[in-house]
């Protein structure tokens, strides 16, 4: 079984995830359609500190990246659609199909129950009975969100855990795909039926699961480059893990993957693994003079065990976690430097100063913090500074 060293596997998981590929090309929504067809998906989520953190993952690899280039893809061209991989996310319209099989195993987790029973309380008969005066609604009225649906007397509704049994509604509605996300309002989710919002991808017939199953893997693999197989399955969480494994021997004995070890832990590669390295070894070089600021949620470091193997990078994000029991900050960005890791930032953006602060630099152990890395970052942290005080388009 041949090995791979943690070095060979990041430059491959940097040039597949177009970590390697020049930022300055010329930003557009056909641009910004093909990084999200690379990635395959792209994270979303709400805390504005800095930047949205799907904002900060496109503009890693577009520096002349805007948000409405992405509304645009959205809301107009309907090339993307939003809903579940490990978390919300935007995903190419073309798989839509797949999702049917995603949302079926969300649905039938064993806290989806207990979601419910915490969100609307009340009966079954109950609870179809705001499901349907959700339906109606949007069907008679058109889209609408959250604040269009009136809280019962004396409910809560103003946080995450007082949702009004209507918003929880539409949560759920959106999981089941029986309603879609046409648009955002300063994040807030706006909902209209499915079949109004992507009317041909509607009614496509359902691939089997065996199909989708096919589909997770490979296209997982294809943007890790190697990988173990609860890596593949933990990409889009479609496919279970045993289900990836049995995929994974079928794919090494039709030539399809090579079983390869990557630490000495069992893992697999795509065939054409040295052709890509290859590749990978060219570009870095170029890029080796280039900071990058990534979002918590970017594809390098979404999982933190693989970070911490082939990056040596050891990341929590710590937004959630009492403040006296940080070791960082809030909200810390990774630094990227050519293939390495190198240090991370803790900012925050002040809107009326029209600045980014930093409130915490720290740079990784055996990373020198000379003058050339500082003018470097300065460079970084200036360049997000002009993008996220940028005037609304």
């Amino acid at each position: 079984m041949r090995e791979i060293s943690a070095q060979e596997a990041r430059r491959v998981f940097l040039l597949e995830q177009g970590l390697l590929n020049d930022p300055d090309r010329a930003a557009s929504p056909a641009a910004v359609l093909r990084v999200i067809r690379q990635l395959g998906f792209v994270q979303l989520d709400s805390i504005p500190v800095v930047a949205r953190a799907h904002d900060l993952t496109l503009r890693a690899r577009l520096e002349d990246y805007r948000p409405s280039m992405l509304k645009h893809l959205l809301e107009r061209r309907r090339s993307l659609f939003e809903h579940w991989t490990h978390d919300a996310s935007v995903i190419p319209v073309e798989w839509y199909a797949h999702w049917r099989h995603r949302s079926h195993r969300f649905l039938d987790a064993p806290w989806v129950k207990r979601w419910l029973d915490a969100r609307m309380g009340g009966t079954r008969a109950e609870r179809e009975r705001v499901f349907a005066e959700t339906i109606t609604r949007i069907a008679s009225e058109g889209p609408l969100c959250s604040r269009d649906f009136k809280a019962p007397d004396g409910a809560g509704g103003g946080g995450w855990w007082e949702w009004k049994p209507h918003k929880a509604a539409l949560e759920f509605l959106w999981w089941s795909r029986e309603l879609s996300v046409t648009a955002r309002r300063r994040f807030e989710k706006v909902y209209d039926l499915s079949e109004r919002v992507y009317p041909d991808e509607h009614a496509w017939d359902h691939p089997p699961i065996e199909e989708t199953i096919d589909f997770a893997c490979s296209e997982a693999i294809a943007r890790l480059g190697c990988a173990t197989a609860a890596e593949i399955a933990s990409y889009f969480e479609i496919a279970r893990l045993p289900e990836v494994r049995r995929w994974c021997a079928r794919a090494v004995t039709d030539g399809r993957l090579e079983a390869v070890s990557i630490g000495g832990r069992p893992a697999f590669a795509v065939p054409n693994f040295a052709t890509r390295l290859r590749r990978a070894e060219r570009l870095i070089g170029d890029r080796d003079s280039r900071m990058r600021l990534l979002a918590p949620f970017d594809p390098i470091v979404r999982d933190r065990a693989r970070a911490l193997r082939l990056f040596d990078f050891d990341y929590r994000f710590e937004a959630y976690v009492p403040a006296a029991k940080r070791r960082y900050g809030y909200y810390v960005l990774p630094i990227l430097q050519g293939e390495r890791i190198v240090g991370r930032c803790d900012l925050k953006t002040d809107r009326e100063q029209g600045e980014v602060k930093v409130l915490g630099l720290w740079w990784e152990d055996g990373q020198s913090s000379g003058r050339r890395r500082s003018d470097l970052f300065e460079e970084a942290r200036a360049k997000l500074e002009q993008f996220v005080t940028a005037p609304s388009e």
